[in-house]
C-alpha cells in the first residue's frame, strides 16, 4: 500500500531539467531514505511531494488525488515537512515552536486550543524535549535543536513525516539521537517517513526502503539488502567499495576505499609537498 506516490513527475528550475518522468510509490508505514551524490534530485523530489515545488509534468498523488491541487491547510494535516538547516526568531521558545505545527489545525484568531496544548505536551514528550520546553531554541545544542524541530513536525498530527537531511552539520552522537528518534516515532507510532540522507550506512541502517538517485533518474530501489552494493556506489556515487554485514545488526555496511577508475585525480594534477613548501617559504 502506499498512500503517497509520484507518476510520470518531472521537476525543473526555470529551463534546468532536474527530475524527468518519475515514478515511485512510498511504502506506508515504513522509513524511506533518498540518496545519491549531490544535485542527483534528492531535495528536490522531496519539494514536490511536500508541495513546495510545482511540478512541471506529471504529479504527486496523496490518497489518489493530485497534491498540488488540494489546500495547502488540507495537506498540511497529511504530510510534514522539515527542510535543511530551519531557522527561527531569536529568543523563540521550545514549546512556542512546537506550537507552531498546530497551525493547519487552528480557525478564527489562531489561538490555541485544548487539543493543541495536549498535541504540543504529547510531541515534546515523544521527542525528550519536555524538560526543554522552556528554553530558547537558538540556546540547545544541536542535536536538542533538531529534535525540537521533529517535534514541531510531530505535532502536526500527521502520519507522514518528511524530512531533507535532519542530520546534517551534527556530530556523530547527535545524529545517533535524531536518527534513534526517528526509528522510535516510526516504530512506535507507524509513520510513514521520507527523508533524504548523505550518510548511505544511517541509510542503510534505519530505513526499511531504499531509493538511489542518479541526475534525478532512480537506478537502484528496494531494501536495504538489495540496493547498498558495490556495483550500486560505483553506478551511484563512483566510489569503489566493500559492502559487509554490520556485525551487530547485520544491515549491509559501506567501505569506501577509492574513487572510481574514470573519477580518480590524476597525481600530475596536484602540487609536489615540496613545491607547496617553497609558497610557504616565499610567503615568510
Amino acid at each position: 500500500m502506499s498512500r503517497l506516490t509520484t507518476n510520470q513527475l518531472s521537476l525543473a528550475y526555470g529551463s534546468r531539467q532536474i527530475v524527468q518522468g518519475l515514478n515511485l510509490h512510498i511504502p506506508d508505514g515504513q522509513i524511506t531514505a533518498l540518496v545519491g551524490a549531490n544535485g542527483s534530485g534528492k531535495s528536490t523530489i522531496l519539494k514536490s511531494m511536500a508541495r513546495i515545488l510545482n511540478p512541471a509534468a506529471g504529479g504527486v498523488y496523496l490518497d489518489g488525488k493530485l497534491i498540488h491541487r488540494q489546500p495547502t491547510k488540507e495537506v498540511a494535516k497529511q504530510l510534514a515537512i522539515l527542510p535543511q538547516n530551519p531557522t527561527s526568531p531569536e529568543g523563540l521558545t521550545v514549546r512556542e515552536l512546537v506550537s507552531y505545527g498546530r497551525f493547519p489545525h487552528q480557525k478564527g484568531f489562531g489561538n490555541l486550543t485544548q487539543e493543541d496544548n495536549q498535541m504540543v505536551d504529547w510531541a515534546l514528550h515523544a521527542t525528550g524535549m519536555s524538560e526543554f520546553g522552556d528554553r530558547a531554541v537558538d540556546e540547545l545544542s544541536g542535536g536538542q535543536r533538531q529534535r525540537a524541530w521533529i517535534a514541531m513536525a510531530v505535532a502536526q498530527g500527521t502520519n507522514v513525516l518528511l524530512l531533507d537531511e535532519p542530520t546534517t552539520f551534527l556530530d556523530m552522537a547527535h545524529q545517533m539521537e535524531v536518527m534513534i528518534l526517528l526509528e522510535k516515532l516510526n516504530q512506535e507510532q507507524k509513520r510513514t517517513i521520507i527523508m533524504v540522507l548523505h550518510d548511505l550506512n544511517h541509510a542503510a541502517r534505519y530505513a526499511h526502503h531504499l531509493v538511489a538517485l542518479k541526475s534525478g533518474v532512480v537506478l537502484y530501489e528496494g531494501n536495504p539488502e538489495e540496493v547498498v552494493t558495490s556495483h550500486m556506489l560505483r553506478d551511484v556515487f563512483n566510489i569503489d567499495a566493500d559492502v559487509i554485514p554490520d556485525p551487530r545488526h547485520g544491515a549491509p555496511l559501506c567501505l569506501p576505499y577509492g574513487l572510481a577508475a574514470d573519477q580518480e585525480i590524476s597525481s600530475e594534477a596536484l602540487p609536489s609537498v615540496s613545491s607547496s613548501l617553497d609558497k610557504v617559504k616565499v610567503l615568510a
